[in-house]
């Protein structure tokens, strides 16, 4: 499952909650980060987990992909001998021409993701996991990091390296078992971005878009008549009683109009759309995660 979005509306929190979710009901479940960030770990209050898969509590595992640590991976898994691999990398020549490659991070990054949710792993000891989860870069990059194998394939038209970005590639476009959720804010920006953003990943990249969420939704607390006799309160009251309708009267406008912006996005995409609440918290930690986790049904 990828997880992608806009930056800011929060695709870790909702990368997390899902492992969670998926944990709870018995599946072992590893959430994924790229470009070696460090966020999910950080909710657990975990030290750094870098590029070892670490279980974060019961059925749950957390990585960092490095790129680096995944090219050094994927090189010895090519040449089967440590002291050949060592060798290599110490070579000014391959490694300049490694960090010249465009997409060549992108392509041992995914083929890393794909090692993961194969049954029969690539890597000695490796287990075996029900699902993996990929906190993917935000949606532009988003879309042409899960590009990069079918660039790749194009681009080398014969040999190993055809071949395996091929394979990633329909990994990644597999709609049987390989899948995309958008995380989108109730704004105007990411409902925008949100649609657009569904739309190239179906067209252009060719992936499942199978669910999409709406991340910090406002409650509603007030009816009309209420806001009404709010909106009297905050003219001919003073002091505490009219700061405190007014602020009501933000938070129902805000809410108002988080709702057209809900309105906006059921009907400018085509997969579901569930809404998550806004945690009214100091700091999204993993008991944020696990309340949105039941709200992910």
């Amino acid at each position: 499952m990828i997880v992608t979005g806009k930056g800011g509306v929060g695709k870790t929190t909702v990368a997390v909650a899902l492992g969670l979710r998926a944990a709870s009901e018995g599946k072992r479940t590893i959430v994924c980060e790229v470009a070696a960030q460090e966020n999910a770990s950080r909710m657990f209050a975990h030290t750094e987990v870098g590029f070892h898969e670490v279980e974060m509590e019961e059925n749950l595992w957390s990585i960092s992909i490095d790129p680096d640590e995944s090219m050094r991976e994927y090189v010895l898994l090519q040449l089967k001998v440590r002291a050949m691999r060592d060798m290599l990398f110490r070579s000014r020549i391959f490694n300049y021409l490694a960090a010249a490659t465009p997409g060549l991070k992108e392509l041992v990054t995914i083929g890393k993701i794909w090692e993961l949710a194969q049954l029969d792993r690539k890597v000695k000891s490796g287990r075996k996991y029900d699902l993996v989860i990929v906190d993917a870069p935000a949606t532009g990059h988003g879309v042409g990091f899960l590009q990069t194998p079918r660039t790749f394939a194009s681009i080398a038209r014969v040999g190993p390296i055809h071949s395996q970005a091929q394979t990633l590639d329909r990994f990644i476009t597999d709609h049987e078992h390989t899948g995309t959720a958008i995380v989108a804010l109730p704004e105007e920006m990411p409902v925008n971005e949100s649609v657009s953003l569904e739309r190239d990943l179906r067209e252009e990249v060719g992936v499942a878009v199978d669910r999409v969420y709406l991340n910090g939704l406002y409650p509603e607390r007030f009816k009309k008549e209420e806001a009404e006799k709010l909106s009297a309160l905050a003219e001919n009251e003073n002091g505490a009683a009219r700061a405190a309708a007014r602020a009501a009267l933000s938070e129902h406008g805000r809410a108002r109009s988080q709702r057209q912006q809900l309105s906006r996005l059921k009907k400018g995409v085509s997969a579901p759309v569930k809404t998550l609440p806004f945690l009214f918290e100091p700091e999204l930690d993993v008991e944020a995660a696990r309340k949105l986790a039941g709200k992910l049904g």
